[in-house]
């Protein structure tokens, strides 16, 4: 199969050998408590249980009337036993409802539902009230990214299983291990959008997972589950971080470019994880929320790499020693991959709907390093995959200038380190984009209050 790819990009070590033969294993907290976050992508939830609740598995436990906006359910059958703030994924605290399980098996799923019977408003409302977020990293609301503007014509439903994170392999497990319910998924959102192709999109390192995904697209083939179920195709991609971007499976596999500010949805094409898919299908076909999370345990410290499915709310901390076991010497755990997850100060943070991995890395995996000054060497600027130039808009954040920075695209940015991958100078660009981009927002911020204030008055 030919491999489509996009210009620039990095090829950092992919260190993937360690789990991608493993299957996915059940884990459950060694404490038999989960610590939910009530929040988990979209509007901020409030939660709608109480200390001494006794919840089911899948009840829900958290919401809010915004559209942009998710519901979190519970995880495990138990006692609601604390609703207090923790240290969650981003090393933040943040309110989370902590359950106790009980050792039953009591559910509270919705009824199945055939999203190629009921309505489009229908469809849309089970996604949210499934709670589905992107699960590759960004954890958006499906249910707003499955409804373009009106006026928006989708041509394309790529599933992303490019994976292109060094270490992680949950992903290329999900598809090994669930092909049917990922291509399920694809047919379900393609229906949703109006889509007329859908593309299982994959790097050409996972050429072998090709004829895993064409049987389950021929299965559909055989016995269609609805409109949309026989365009589905399989693509390659070459091997090249951050091949898995939105952005970069857009222009590699359409040559179509994401309007600069604009949304894949701009372009005609609509991108979902493909465990994001796998939810979406079992949110019809069995009713079931998004309340477990698989991801890869990984790293030079960790002496028991594997992939793990786990209840939403696990802390890490509370997989250690029995299930996952450590070496001496572990200086950075990172939640996601290496190039785009949060360094956390420690394992007590709980798994959440985008957790993709958790990596336990060694000194010599690490850069810890000073930066020095910029050299202007070009070399970020060549391999940026948005075709920025990441040294002026840094030498603008420098001056204090974020207009001159907003003019060299900082908000165009998906910060996926290859400017910082690649630099000599170990300058911290990314971390310097993330900060240009609160004072852009403080900025607009502060304007709205003054519009609003001189409305008022």
């Amino acid at each position: 199969m030919k491999s489509y790819s996009f210009k620039g990009g990095v090829h950092p070590p992919e260190r993937k050998d360690a789990t991608k033969a493993l299957p996915i294993e059940r884990a459950m907290p060694s404490t038999r408590a989960v610590w939910i976050p009530i929040t988990q992508g979209g509007a901020p939830n409030r939660p709608i249980v109480q200390v001494g609740d006794a919840v089911a598995r899948g009840q829900r436990i958290a919401e809010a009337d915004a559209f942009m906006s998710v519901p979190v359910h519970a995880s495990v059958a138990g006692v609601v036993k604390k609703i207090e703030t923790h240290l969650v994924a981003g090393n933040v605290d943040a309110p989370c409802v902590v359950i106790e399980a009980d050792g039953s098996d009591r559910t509270e799923f919705m009824p199945p539902l055939d999203p190629f019977i009921c309505t489009r408003e229908e469809s849309l409302a089970r996604v949210r009230a499934a709670g589905i977020v992107g699960m590759g990293g960004a954890a958006f609301p499906a249910h707003v990214k499955l409804a373009p503007p009106k006026g928006t014509k989708i041509d394309y439903l790529i599933a992303n299983g490019a994976e292109c994170e060094p270490y992680l392999t949950i992903d290329e497990r999900t598809m090994r291990e669930s092909a049917a319910k990922v291509v399920d998924g694809v047919a379900i959102a393609m229906h949703l959008t109006g889509a007329q192709n859908g593309i299982v999109a994959l790097e050409d390192n996972k050429a072998d997972l090709v004829p895993v995904i064409e049987a389950a697209i021929a299965a559909q083939r055989c016995n269609p589950v609805g409109p949309g179920a026989c365009a589905i195709s399989v693509a390659l991609c070459k091997t090249k971080y951050p091949q898995g971007g939105e952005k970069m499976l857009i222009k590699a596999l359409t040559k179509r470019e994401v309007p600069a500010g604009g949304l894949p949805s701009g372009a005609g094409c609509v991108v979902q994880n493909v465990g994001t898919l796998k939810a979406i299908s079992e949110a019809f076909r069995e009713g079931k929320p998004l309340i477990d999370r698989a991801f890869t345990v990984s790293g030079g410290a960790c002496e028991s790499p594997r992939n793990l499915e786990a209840p939403i709310g696990t802390l890490v901390g509370d997989l250690i020693p029995e299930i996952v076991q450590l070496a001496p010497g572990v200086k950075k755990i990172i939640s996601g991959g290496p190039m785009m997850g949060i360094a956390m100060r420690d394992a007590s943070f709980p798994i959440q709907k985008n957790t993709s991995g958790v990596l336990f890395l060694t000194e010599r995996e690490t850069a810890l390093v000073d930066e020095s000054p910029c050299i202007r060497c070009g070399r970020c600027i060549s391999v940026c995959s948005c075709l920025l130039s990441p040294v002026l808009i840094v030498q603008a954040l420098k001056a204090g200038n974020l207009d001159e920075a907003k003019r060299c695209g900082l908000l165009d940015c998906v910060e996926c380190g290859t400017c910082a991958y690649v630099c000599p100078a170990r300058v911290k660009l990314v971390q310097r984009f993330r900060v240009g981009k609160q004072l852009v927002r403080e900025e607009r911020d502060r304007a709205a209050a003054r519009a609003a204030q001189k409305g008022a008055n």
